[in-house]
Formats: C-alpha cells, sequence, structure tokens
C-alpha cells in the first residue's frame, strides 16, 4: 500500500493539496485534509458541483455535519458507489479512505492526469500554489469584520479597499511598430532617464489597475491588427509595412481634407480669403506665413491700409511739435496736461470717425459683392439664352437660305437620308460580324478571370490556413520550448548520486514480487484444487468399499451368529469414521471462522474504533454545550 498512498498523494498535490512532506500514507490523513483533497479533487472533476463547498472545515460541530453531508452527495453525484457519509470525513477508515481516494483521483480529467505526470519546476509550482490561494479565497464568503471567525481573518485582508483607477505607463518598447528604429536620445532617455513601471502612477495602489489596462490595450490592439490583416490585408497583396504606410498615407489625406474643409467655412457663411486659408494651412503645418510672400488685395485695402499708416505718422508729429512748443514757452505742468488731453480727445474722435467711416464701408462692400454675384448670375443666364438663340438663328438662316430652290433641296435630302440609312445597315452588318468573336472572346475572359478569381480565393484560404497552422505550430513550439527549458532546471535540479538503474532496479524488484505473488496464489490454488479432488476420490472410494463390505457381511450375518456381531462392529466402525470426518470438517470451518475474526479484529483496531468512540463522544460534548449555549441565547433574548 505504500505505492499507492504515494502516487496518491502526490496526484493530490498537483490539484492544490496543501499534503506535507512528512505524510507519507494514507493513515496519517486528518479530517481537515481529507475534506480539503475530496474538495479540491471535486472542483477539478465538475467545478459546477465542487464550487459550493468550502475545503475547510468550520469550527462548529453542527456545521462539520453539514459539510460532511454535503461531500458524501457529492462523491455520490459523480457516481462513488461505496458506503459514505459523514462520518467517513469525521471519524476516517483508512480503508474507505483510500478507496474513496483512489475513486476521485481515476475520475480526474485526463489534462491533469497528463500534467500531474509532467515534472513541475519552481515557477510551475508558484503559478499553481497561487491559483490554489486564490481559488481558496474567491470560496470563502465574504462576512463583515466584526462577524469575522479567526480562519477568515487569516484569509479575508480588512484593510481600506483600492478603487480601480489606472493611469498612462511609458514603457521601453513600442507596441504600434516593434521593428521601428528610435533615435539614440530616446534610447538614451529609455536606458537612463525613464523610472521603472512601479514608480510611474502617482500612488502604489493604482499599479495593479495600470498593468492590467495597459495589457490589455495592447491585446485588444493587436487582435485587431490580426482581424485586419487577415480580412483586408492579405486581399491587397502587400506586405505589412506597405500596408501600414499605405493606411498612415490614407489617413493623413483624410485629415488634410477635413482640415481644408472646416477652413473654408465662416461663422457667418461667407467665404475665406485664399490669404486667410493659407495662414491657417501654414498654422497647421508648424509655421507661420512669412512677410516675405505678398498677399493679394484690392485697391480698397492697400488705401485704408495707407491712410491707417499715414495717420499715426502725423500724430506722432504733431506730439513732437506741441512738446517742442511747451519745452520751449516754458508753460506750466498743468497747462501741458490740458493740452495732452485735448490732443487725446482730438485722437480719440479721429478714431471713432474712422471706426465709423470703416463700418459704412464694410457695409458698402458687402451689398456691393452681393450686387456683384447677382450682375455675374444674371449675365451666366443671359449669354446661355444667347447661345440658344444663336443656334435658332443659325438653323433659320439655313432653312430660308434653301427656301426658293425646295424640291431640289428636298430630293438631295431624301438621297441623303436614304444613302446615310444604307450606310447604317452596312455599318450594323460589319458590326455584328465584328460583334460575335468579340462576345465570345469577353465570354472567354470573362470565364478566365471568374477563374482566376476562384483560384485566387482558393489560394487565399490555403494561406490563412497556413497562417493558422502556422500560429498554432508557433504556440506549440512555445510550450515545447518552455518545457524543455523546465525538464532541463528538473534535471540540473535532480541530486547525481541518483542514477536512473536504481529507479529500474526498483521497479524490477516490484514486478518481480508480483510475479512471485501470483506465483503462489496460483500454487496455493492449484493445491487446493488437487486436494479437493483427493478428498473427492477417498471420500467415494469409501462409501463404495462400505457398500461392498455391508452387502458381503449382511448375507453371511444371516447365517453366523459371530459373522452378526462383526456386522454390528462394522456399521459402529463406519459410524465412528463419520463422525470423526465431521469434526475434522468442523475443526477447519471453526479455524477459517478463527482466521476471519482476527483479520476484523485487525480491521478493527485499524479503522481506530476506540479513537472514533472517543472523538464522538467529545463532538457529542460540544454539541451538547452548543445547544445549550443557543438555549441561553434564545431565553436572554
Amino acid at each position: 500500500m505504500e505505492e499507492v498512498d504515494k502516487i496518491l498523494i502526490h496526484s493530490l498535490r498537483q490539484t492544490g493539496t496543501e499534503v506535507n512532506d512528512d505524510i507519507q500514507s494514507v493513515k496519517q490523513f486528518t479530517s481537515e485534509l481529507i475534506v480539503e483533497a475530496v474538495v479540491r479533487c471535486v472542483r477539478v472533476i465538475d467545478p459546477a458541483l465542487g464550487s459550493g463547498i468550502s475545503p475547510s472545515l468550520p469550527p462548529g460541530m453542527s456545521a462539520r455535519f453539514r459539510v460532511g453531508m454535503v461531500l458524501a452527495q457529492a462523491c455520490q453525484d459523480l457516481g462513488y458507489k461505496g458506503e459514505i457519509g459523514y462520518q467517513t470525513f469525521l471519524y476516517s477508515n483508512e480503508p474507505e479512505i483510500r478507496s474513496l481516494l483512489m475513486f476521485l483521483v481515476e475520475k480526474l480529467p485526463r489534462e491533469s492526469a497528463e500534467s500531474s505526470d509532467q515534472p513541475a519546476g519552481k515557477s510551475v509550482v508558484l503559478q499553481r500554489a497561487i491559483a490554489a490561494q486564490i481559488k481558496a479565497q474567491l470560496a470563502l464568503p465574504w462576512l463583515p469584520p466584526n462577524c469575522r471567525l479567526p480562519l477568515l481573518c487569516k484569509t479575508q485582508n480588512s484593510g481600506p479597499p483600492h478603487s480601480f483607477h489606472a493611469q498612462p505607463l511609458s514603457l521601453p518598447y513600442s507596441t504600434e511598430d516593434p521593428g521601428k528604429t528610435h533615435l539614440k536620445e530616446v534610447k538614451d532617455y529609455r536606458r537612463n532617464l525613464l523610472p521603472p513601471v512601479t514608480a510611474q502612477p502617482s500612488h502604489h495602489a493604482s499599479v495593479a489597475a495600470s498593468l492590467l489596462e495597459q495589457h490589455a490595450v495592447e491585446l485588444s490592439a493587436s487582435q485587431e491588427w490580426e482581424s485586419e490583416w487577415n480580412s483586408q490585408g492579405l486581399l491587397s497583396r502587400l506586405t505589412p509595412e506597405e500596408y501600414r504606410s499605405r493606411k498612415r498615407a490614407r489617413l493623413h489625406k483624410r485629415i488634410e481634407e477635413q482640415l481644408r474643409t472646416a477652413a473654408q467655412a465662416q461663422p457667418d457663411g461667407a467665404p475665406r480669403s485664399s490669404s486667410d486659408l493659407s495662414e491657417l494651412l501654414q498654422s497647421f503645418r508648424g509655421s507661420a506665413p512669412s512677410d516675405g510672400i505678398l498677399s493679394k488685395g484690392t485697391h480698397f485695402t492697400h488705401s485704408q491700409k495707407f491712410n491707417f499708416t499715414q495717420e499715426p505718422e502725423k500724430a506722432v508729429q504733431q506730439m513732437a511739435a506741441a512738446a517742442s512748443s511747451l519745452s520751449s514757452g516754458h508753460q506750466s505742468e498743468e497747462d501741458v496736461q490740458a493740452c495732452q488731453q485735448e490732443e487725446l480727445t482730438s485722437l480719440q474722435d479721429q478714431l471713432q470717425q474712422l471706426s465709423l467711416h470703416i463700418g459704412q464701408l464694410t457695409g458698402d462692400m458687402k451689398q456691393m459683392t452681393v450686387t456683384i454675384t447677382q450682375v455675374s448670375d444674371e449675365l451666366k443666364q443671359r449669354d446661355l439664352g444667347n447661345e440658344e438663340k444663336d443656334e435658332s438663328v443659325q438653323v433659320k438662316k439655313q432653312t430660308i437660305d434653301l427656301l426658293p430652290d425646295a424640291e431640289n433641296n428636298l430630293a438631295k435630302l431624301q438621297g441623303l437620308v436614304e444613302a446615310s440609312a444604307k450606310r447604317v445597315v452596312n455599318l450594323a452588318s460589319q458590326w455584328e460580324k465584328h460583334r460575335a468573336p468579340l462576345i465570345d472572346e469577353h465570354r472567354r475572359l470573362k470565364e478566365l478571370c471568374s477563374n482566376r478569381d476562384m483560384e485566387s480565393s482558393r489560394k487565399l484560404s490555403e494561406i490563412k490556413d497556413l497562417h493558422d497552422k502556422i500560429r498554432q505550430s508557433a504556440e506549440e513550439a512555445k510550450k515545447k520550448e518552455a518545457l524543455y527549458k523546465q525538464l532541463i532546471t528538473e534535471i540540473e535540479n535532480l541530486p547525481k548520486d541518483v542514477s536512473r538503474s536504481a529507479y529500474t532496479l526498483r521497479i524490477l524488484e516490484i514486478v518481480g514480487n508480483i510475479k512471485k505473488q501470483k506465483e503462489e496464489i496460483t500454487k496455493i490454488l492449484s493445491d487446493t484444487k488437487q486436494l479437493q479432488k483427493e478428498i473427492n476420490n477417498l471420500t467415494g472410494k469409501l462409501d463404495r468399499t462400505f457398500a461392498v463390505t455391508d452387502e458381503l457381511v449382511f448375507k453371511d450375518a444371516k447365517k453366523d451368529e459371530s459373522v452378526r456381531k462383526s456386522y454390528k462392529y462394522l456399521a459402529a466402525l463406519h459410524e465412528n469414521c463419520t463422525q470423526l470426518i465431521q469434526t475434522i470438517e468442523d475443526t477447519g470451518t471453526i479455524m477459517r471462522e478463527i482466521r476471519d475474526l482476527e483479520e476484523q479484529i485487525e480491521t478493527e483496531n485499524s479503522n481506530k474504533t476506540v479513537a472514533n468512540l472517543e472523538k464522538i463522544l467529545d463532538d457529542y460534548k460540544a454539541i451538547r454545550q452548543e445547544n445549550s449555549a443557543l438555549a441561553a441565547k434564545i431565553r436572554e433574548g
């Protein structure tokens, strides 16, 4: 049973059960460990069935009984045919526990069995331990901190929860274009100055959320690019770099068109001038328009610009003259301020007059622009009407020229019409001669094109299948590479003094012992059959001999008195021998019963009946204490 127990313990560890290294047999399993092992196996076999069962025993006895009943029902639902109940888990019995664990291990999925056969490295063991811990914590119900038991306080953190707040991260690689080369300054910044990812968020609690958000963004972008490439990129017959560059050029063109469209519209509906559009485009390009470029303008704009430039010069000259006169005349400070105030008032009046004049000119310009537009439309309409009238005049003039000789002209016209009809018929016949081979050629080319399309679509589907196979092969290669590295690590970590031959010899010894046991069992069965056959032969021979002797002696006993006594002695001897044989058979039966009782005694001793009875008494006392405590609470309430 040692080898069986080792296999069971190894399988239970693969399912996430925490079995200590000092436990080498099922006999050493405690009730808590049995419950945890059974719950882990049930969750692996049927997650829906085992998701609501806690892998740890609660402290209360009534709750323990309920957990035992739930586990027993779950095992029966999985198909276990043996006797099972709450006592199987609370008052463990080694044979029952071993048979139950063997049933659950055999029920484990094949993937779990295959993964359990593979050696597990440190990273794999750590990942499995983390997953098992997370599953255990998720399986426990959440309770408020005031209602938690000591066990729940260990697994459920009582600290304040943090909100999911993600922040953008700067990574030392590009996810959009991994093959793009970067400048030396960028590489130096990323190598020397870029802080680590854990230091970039403003709060340490946002690190996990930021990493998850960054990973989700990269994963969605990769999936979108893969789907777009499989659906549209392959059809374009371009390389991925060419497809990206063409897509980027299209995007730039659309942005430029949108900017042009937005730049051509003003809030009042009037179109912008060409200079404003060029300035806007120059600002979008990142550079302001140069002063050397002469903008187009009207005579009015040039005159207004000249007036606006000349008026400040005059004002400056007047101010300079006033200042010189003030300095020469040695006037007082109040007179200087009064003169300045008068000049400022006059300049403001001039500015208001100029503003009114500009407003009037702007209104006149708008009216003139509308008038010019209307006049231009009228001119275009009149030009179109004049062209139509010119055409009608030409037709009428030709008709008037033909009126003096109408009969000859009609005959000529009739002849032209008939010649045109004959020429049309001739052209139609020639066209039919050329049309038939052209139609055949068109049909042939169309069929060839459809065949090429079908062939290209077939090749495209084959290319997609090849891409899928390549991706699957790459994933399998990665898995095998990881498994290879894991096996290399396991080989390096294995002790060097243990060779494979030692394990092989041990396996061969086990196989040899099993063969010897089979041979001994076969020999014992053959000896038993042989003895039974000899017993049957001797019994038959004895019966036949007694029948013949009895018949012979009975014939002589009728005639001779001494022979009659011999017949009585013969009957007594036969009866005593029969009793002796029956006694021997009863002795064998009693010996077998004694051996069976001894085996039952050993089994009961291995079942820890006395310890289980003591445990049952303790549990009974605990239940009575719980009941009394509940009754006291009810009375107080």
